[in-house]
């Protein structure tokens, strides 16, 4: 799993191809169930408002003082979100913010779509337009210009497509590239109370709707099935769903599924990893339980997970590398007689990632991540361990980093037979 690039929605499409073709009974069932007694639990959710926005400008501005960056470019995706507020796709048609090391940022935008735009752009900002046979990049270089920027090191945000620095450079020649990481990442990894309390209030939806699930699981069901109740509790609880992931038996062994359907049996492991936003922040929680009685080897394999997570979570203390995280794991596995390292069985996926307004952002709990854990970031925790052939087990809760270590944003289950508090 890459460091530094993540695909919004990857989950969902991977939780689409393990449920592969479902039985229509099921179906019926699982997507009108009786939801009379969930209500919305996020009316109170506080929205990011003009001073966070504000103040996410103000420590850009500081990080590119501090960096030797001039301006940072910015195309549409979660970070544009972050700082400008603005929601829009991707296509052909460049649509992109320039933040300055000073003054008001300048959205560059498609003559045609900036009323559109405007609708959802919730910063102060000069707004500069391109016609359909003009060069959108002329108009940032113009910009720059015009800001006697030119000459400084522009940033360019790390999910930005090739064709647009490069064109650019064309526009500009001579203009410096860099990465804009130092900038973006030192702003978006630390979270701050308003975002937390946002990731808060998507986890306990996805908490309670695990509840309201569990307790409807019924022989027969298909990991679509009971995706199904999960997603049609979570929206009435007040989340947007974003994956929902059922493995069933054997289909646990592998993190993502494969394309295989499994239905729900006596002694079957039905492993669950689900998520949903609430104001564009994520939850992301897994559960693993057994329909009926668990066996001596799933009672072991889930306990032995459990001690993982508690292993990681106390591993993770302010100043230490994120990849101490993931180092202790893996010596607690091999400890139990797994691996070595990533193979299997074993834990064969890294011990988390970030997690924000994306479901996984930098930096993540890998062996080698040099990054110093730091108050206001937010991780996963899921060490789960694979046994292909058998079965695997995943229990995942994220947590933040404070001043005095780690806190969870749910808190694990005691038990494969309580696997929710």
């Amino acid at each position: 799993m890459p460091n530094s690039r993540f695909l919004p929605g990857r989950r969902a499409i991977l939780a689409a191809a393990a449920a592969a073709p479902l039985l229509a009974s099921g179906a019926a069932r699982a997507a009108e169930p009786d939801l009379a007694d969930l209500h919305d639990m996020t009316t109170g959710a506080v929205p990011i408002g003009a001073d966070e926005r504000r103040r996410r400008l103000d420590r850009a501005q500081a990080l590119m003082k501090q960096h030797g960056i001039g301006a940072v470019l910015i195309e549409p995706g979660s970070s544009l979100l972050y700082f400008t507020g603005i929601r829009w796709g991707r296509s052909e048609r460049a649509l992109l913010a320039v933040l300055p090391v000073e003054g008001e940022p300048c959205i560059v935008s498609p003559y045609f779509e900036e009323p559109r735009m405007r609708e959802t752009l919730a910063i102060p900002a000069e707004v500069r337009v391109w016609q359909e046979d003009e060069d959108p990049l002329a108009v940032v270089a113009g910009f720059l210009k015009d800001r006697k920027l030119a000459t400084r090191p522009v940033g360019i945000e790390e999910t930005v497509r090739f064709f647009i620095p490069d064109m650019l450079a064309h526009a500009m020649p001579g203009a410096k590239i860099v990465s804009a990481n130092p900038v973006v990442r030192g702003c978006r990894m630390i979270k701050t109370p308003a975002e937390l309390a946002l990731m808060q209030v998507a986890t306990d939806v996805t908490i309670a709707a695990y509840r309201w699930t569990y307790k409807r699981v019924e022989k027969g069901m298909t990991g679509r099935d009971i995706g199904a109740i999960m997603d049609a509790a979570t929206r009435k609880l007040g989340g947007s769903p974003e994956f929902s992931l059922v493995l069933i038996g054997e289909a646990a062994a592998y993190p993502h599924g494969t394309q295989a359907v499994h239905k729900v049996d006596d002694g079957q492991i039905v492993l669950m990893d689900c998520g949903c936003t609430v104001q564009g922040y994520q939850s992301d929680v897994s559960r693993t339980f057994v329909y009926g009685a668990a066996g001596k080897e799933q009672r072991m394999v889930w306990d032995q997970v459990h001690r993982g997570q508690q292993t990681a979570f106390a591993a993770a203390r302010i100043g230490m590398p994120a990849g101490s995280v993931d180092e202790a794991i893996r010596k607690l596995y091999e400890n139990f007689g797994y691996g070595p390292g990533y193979k299997l069985p074993g834990c064969s996926h890294r011990t988390g990632h970030g997690i924000g307004l994306d479901g996984h952002e930098p930096v993540n709990l890998v062996r080698g991540e040099t990054t110093r854990l730091a108050p206001g970031m937010c991780f996963s925790n899921e060490p789960g361990i694979y046994i292909p052939g058998k079965f695997g087990v995943r229990l995942e809760d994220c947590f933040h980093m404070t001043d005095a270590g780690p806190k969870w944003f749910s808190e694990p289950p005691v038990s494969i037979d309580m696997p929710f508090r």
